[in-house]
């Protein structure tokens, strides 16, 4: 279920405070860093994650690439770093407005 305006306003104030969990290397993406920020999810449910270098496009590939494998959606990124927000079914930590 897509995240509503209001649902994204909220996590967005919730991630202000949040510093990066999963800190991209030289490589970029990789499967493991897809397994360790689906940890990450599962615990937090809001992420953020600092992106390796490179232009744009190469950061958007590397959020798709993030995004698919672990089933978040991202919420906002702001430069280099990418929040991604995934509910955890079996015990929800954050309450989402309607």
């Amino acid at each position: 279920m897509p995240l509503s305006p209001s649902q994204r306003r909220y996590l967005r104030s919730l991630a202000h405070d949040l510093h990066p969990v999963i800190l991209l290397g030289a490589k970029g993406a990789t499967p493991a860093v897809v397994k360790e920020l689906d940890l990450a999810l599962d615990r937090h449910e809001l992420v953020k994650v600092k992106l390796s270098g490179g232009d744009r496009e190469q950061r958007e590939a590397q959020i798709t690439y993030l995004s698919e494998g672990t089933g978040a959606e991202s919420v906002q990124q702001i430069g280099h770093t990418v929040t991604l927000f995934r509910r955890n079914e079996d015990e929800p930590k954050l309450a989402l407005p309607r």
